[in-house]
C-alpha cells in the first residue's frame, strides 16, 4: 500500500511551524545575545541552552501526557492547538522587548516562549507514527522532515527580506529583527488550525492500527496494548538515543555558532551566513523522500551510516577551509544530505521499539536525548569558542559525529519490517 503524501504533508504543517521557529531562534537570538545585549560566546551558549533545559523536562511530560489524552479531537490535536497559538503571542511580543527592555526582561519572555514551545513539540512529532502504519513510517517520517525543512529554509530566506537596521538605545545600529518574527508568529498560526480542520485524528489512527493488524505487524500496533522490551532491544535502544545525542551535540555546535564563525572567521555578512544553511536545508529537502523511500531496499541503519559518513567528509572540509569559496558551498549540500539520511530513519527506529499505548513517551525519549546533547554542546562548544578561538568549532562537531558513527554500528534493533500481505493482497505490487 501507498503512503498518503497529501495527508502526511498536512500533519507535518505543524513540524513545518515548529521548525521555522527554531531556524529564526537559532539564527537571531545569538546575535541578539552579542549585538543588543553585549554577552560573549560562553555567557551567550548558557542563554542558547536555556531551550534545550526547558525542553529536556517538558518534551518526556507532554509527549506521555499526550499518550494519555481522551478529549474529542484526539490524543495530540488538543496540545498542538494550544501550544501553537500561545506560542505565536508571545512570539510576537518579542522583538518589542528586544528594542525597549534590559536583558533580564527579554529572556523572562524567551524563557516564557520556550515553554510554551515544549507543551506541544512532542505531540506534534507523534501524530505522524499514530495515523501511519508502522512499514509506512520512514516514508511518513520523510515527509514530515520535508515539511520541517521546508520551515527552516522559510525562516532562513525570509532573514534576506525582513531584517532591517535600528539604532538602540546606546545609539548603535543594531538589525531589527521585527518583522521576520511577525512573520513566522503568522505561518505558525495558519499552520496549527489548518492541522486541526483538516486531520480528524481519532479516525485516521484507528484506521492505522486496522492495518496494523492486517498486515500482522504484532499486537502492539493497539493504543491500549503495552509490552516489555527485551534486554537486546533494551541495548540497541540505548545506543540509538546515544547516537542521537551525538549526532545532535556536532550539528547543533555548527547551527548554533556558524553566523558568527562565519562573519569573524570567513569575514562575511550575515546574508551570507544565513545562505550557507539556507543551501544545507535546500539539500536536506531534496533528500528527504529519497531517503525516505531507500528504508524498505537498505535498512534504516544502513541509510543513518551513510548520511554520517557524509557529515565527517563534510566537517573534515570545515577543519581544512579557511576563507568562503565554492567547497565550502558544497561542503553544506553533503550537510544537508548527510542530515536527511540521518533525520528520516533516526525517530522511526525509535518508535519501531515503541507499543502503540506509548509513542508519545518513546518520542519523549528521542527528545530527552536530543535535547539533553543541545543543553551541552551550546555551552561546551561555546566555552571552546570564547577560550580557545573559532578554529574549534568543525573539530568538535567531526569528532562528535564519528564517535555517533561508533555507536550506530552496533545497533541490532529498530530497522524497518518487511510486511507481508497476505490473500489479494499479496498481489499487490505497487507501493
Amino acid at each position: 500500500m501507498k503512503l498518503n503524501v497529501r495527508r502526511t504533508a498536512l500533519v507535518g504543517l505543524a513540524f513545518m511551524a515548529i521548525s521555522a521557529f527554531w531556524g529564526l531562534y537559532d539564527f537571531t537570538v545569538p546575535l541578539i545575545l552579542k549585538d543588543t545585549y553585549a554577552l560573549g560566546d560562553a555567557t551567550a551558549g548558557l542563554v542558547m541552552a536555556m531551550d534545550n533545559i526547558v525542553a529536556l523536562v517538558l518534551l518526556p511530560v507532554f509527549g506521555a501526557l499526550s499518550d494519555r489524552c481522551r478529549l474529542s479531537m484526539g490524543r495530540r490535536m488538543p496540545f498542538i492547538l494550544f501550544g501553537g497559538m500561545m506560542a505565536a503571542l508571545l512570539m510576537l511580543s518579542l522583538p518589542a522587548v528586544v528594542k525597549t527592555s534590559p536583558l533580564w526582561a527579554f529572556l523572562i519572555l524567551l524563557g516564557m516562549l520556550l515553554v510554551t514551545m515544549g507543551t506541544f513539540r512532542s505531540p506534534t512529532v507523534a501524530l505522524m507514527p499514530d495515523v501511519t502504519p508502522r512499514h509506512l513510517r520512514s516514508r511518513g517520517n520523510a515527509v514530515i522532515n520535508l515539511m520541517g525543512a521546508i520551515g527552516s529554509a522559510l525562516s532562513l530566506l525570509l532573514v534576506n527580506f525582513l531584517v532591517t537596521e535600528t539604532v538602540n538605545s546606546a545609539g548603535q545600529r543594531v538589525s531589527d529583527y521585527t518583522w521576520l518574527f511577525v512573520t513566522v508568529a503568522a505561518v505558525m498560526i495558519v499552520s496549527v488550525w489548518v492541522v486541526r480542520l483538516t486531520i480528524p485524528e481519532r479516525r485516521l489512527a484507528a484506521e492505522a492500527e486496522a492495518i496494523n493488524r492486517r498486515f500482522h505487524t504484532e499486537d502492539d500496533a493497539s493504543p491500549t496494548i503495552q509490552r516489555q522490551l527485551t534486554k537486546a532491544e533494551k541495548r540497541s535502544l540505548v545506543l540509538i538515543l546515544c547516537s542521537v545525542a551525538l549526532w545532535f551535540m556536532g550539528y547543533n555546535a555548527i547551527t548554533t555558532a556558524f553566523s558568527k564563525y562565519a562573519m569573524a572567521t570567513w569575514q562575511v555578512e550575515e546574508a551570507v551566513a544565513a545562505n550557507c544553511m539556507l543551501l544545507a536545508t535546500v539539500a536536506a529537502i531534496i533528500s528527504y523522500w529519497p531517503a525516505g523511500a531507500l528504508a524498505s531496499r537498505f535498512g534504516r541503519k544502513r541509510l543513518i551510516m551513510a548520511g554520517l559518513v557524509m557529515l565527517i567528509t563534510a566537517f573534515l572540509v570545515g577543519v581544512l577551509e579557511k576563507e568562503m569559496n565554492a567547497l565550502a558551498y558544497i561542503m553544506f549540500i553533503l550537510v544537508g544530505v548527510g542530515w536527511a539520511f540521518i533525520g528520516v530513519h533516526s525517530y522511526p527506529m525509535v518508535v519501531e521499539l515503541a507499543s502503540g499505548s506509548d509513542v508519545g513517551k518513546y518520542t519523549g525519549f528521542y527528545y530527552t536525548f536530543s535535547m539533553a546533547a543541545q543543553v551541552i554542546t551550546p555551552i561546551l562548544s561555546g566555552a571552546l569558542l570564547e577560550h580557545m578561538g573559532y578554529w574549534t568549532l568543525f573539530p568538535y562537531a567531526l569528532v562528535m559525529m564519528t564517535t555517533a558513527l561508533l555507536t550506530m554500528s552496533q545497533v541490532r534493533h529498530g530497522d524497518s519490517k518487511p510486511v507481508a500481505p497476505k490473500g489479494l493482497e499479496a498481489l499487490d505490487v505497487g507501493d
